[in-house]
């Protein structure tokens, strides 16, 4: 007899549940997030399992990891995409994880992406630079806020980055806010440096990939955004087509439509939103420096607007590096922007 596991994982704790072909539950059990007991619980369905669902959560790394280890064919819900059971009165773990479980059995279940082990943390590394980044944007913004709202100077990004303790007394007249805006300038600066260590640590290991100088030949991709859409992609061969890839990379518009009318959008947050960002910051990068994709930029602005081109520069950037992955091949302006 043919069975079937689901586990609703959450920070602490794993609800597993096990059903039969049927549907019928066999077994029950909350358990504290440990490896061992998890696997000593399962152990007497192992032969007869067909699969374990695993729900995508934040910390799914090590229960994945671990069951796949101990040859279980384990299965990453996509919480995005799959159907939720909406037909109980009442809802709890059990009926979650149960829920899990049999979308495997009849065949429903929307799977997310493995991403292998052996690469995550690397992908992992680069978005904490992300994260970084971030931060140093907001005590730079911070620090100009600070100084505009005291003494009605505004600071450009050049400025405050040259800022020294003496220039501050000279420019503020309260010492508290010299205080503040000195604060936020250590941080900022202590940003920076970590930045760029995290930047050195990814291009060494990154340069050894091969497709790596590829993507560094197409327009407004550079060293980081190279890394970030070669990092975040992983296998290109698990898109079907390049049209599925643009969509991952949120480069297709989302619509309900029924009896050729609009209804409504769709789940336009699915996909992937590092991937999202680079190829907007590649197309931005684009229209500046080549003048063939600036020209089509400046003819599809004029038609829809400033927002509506820039996504379409981004798209055909995606649709290009797919084939420049998938098929080893350099990318042609001329093709992608005729």
């Amino acid at each position: 007899m043919t069975v079937y596991i689901g586990i609703d994982l959450h920070s602490n704790n794993s609800m597993v549940v096990v059903i039969d072909e049927k549907g019928k539950r066999l077994h029950e059990r909350r358990l504290r997030n440990e490896l061992p007991l998890i696997v000593e619980d399962l152990a007497p369905f192992r032969k007869r399992c067909s699969g374990v669902v695993v729900e995508s959560t934040f910390n799914w790394y090590w229960l994945v990891d671990g069951l796949m280890e101990e040859g279980y064919d384990v299965h990453l819900a996509n919480t995005a995409a799959i159907q939720k059971y909406c037909e109980l009165k009442y809802s709890d773990d059990k009926t979650d994880a149960r829920w899990l479980a049999e979308m495997l059995r009849v065949g429903v279940l929307k799977e997310g992406y493995i991403y292998p082990r052996e690469g995550r943390a690397l992908r992992d590394l680069l978005r904490k630079r992300s994260q970084l980044v971030q931060q140093k944007t907001a005590q730079m913004l911070s620090i100009q806020g600070l100084v505009s709202r005291s003494v009605g100077v505004s600071l450009s990004g050049n400025q405050v980055k040259t800022l020294t303790a003496w220039d501050l007394k000279e420019l503020l007249p309260d010492p508290l806010v010299v205080q503040a805006v000195m604060s936020n300038l250590k941080v900022y600066r202590c940003l920076v440096k970590e930045v760029r260590e995290l930047e050195r640590a990814v291009l060494a290991r990154a340069k050894r990939h091969p497709d790596f100088r590829s993507l560094l030949g197409v327009p407004g991709i550079g060293h980081v955004l190279g890394l970030t859409i070669l990092l975040e992609t992983g296998d290109i061969n698990r898109f079907p087509g390049v049209g599925n890839y643009a969509s991952y990379c949120r480069c297709v518009g989302s619509q309900r439509r029924s009896n050729g009318k609009k209804k409504g959008k769709g789940n336009t947050k699915s996909g992937n939103r590092y991937l999202a960002w680079a190829y907007v910051e590649a197309a931005n990068y684009a229209i500046r420096f080549h003048p063939k994709i600036q020209r089509f930029y400046e003819r599809k602005r004029r038609k829809t607007g400033r927002l509506v081109a820039i996504k379409t520069v981004a798209h055909k950037i995606a649709r290009g590096c797919y084939h420049v992955l998938k098929n080893n091949v350099p990318f042609e302006v001329e093709r992608a922007f005729a």
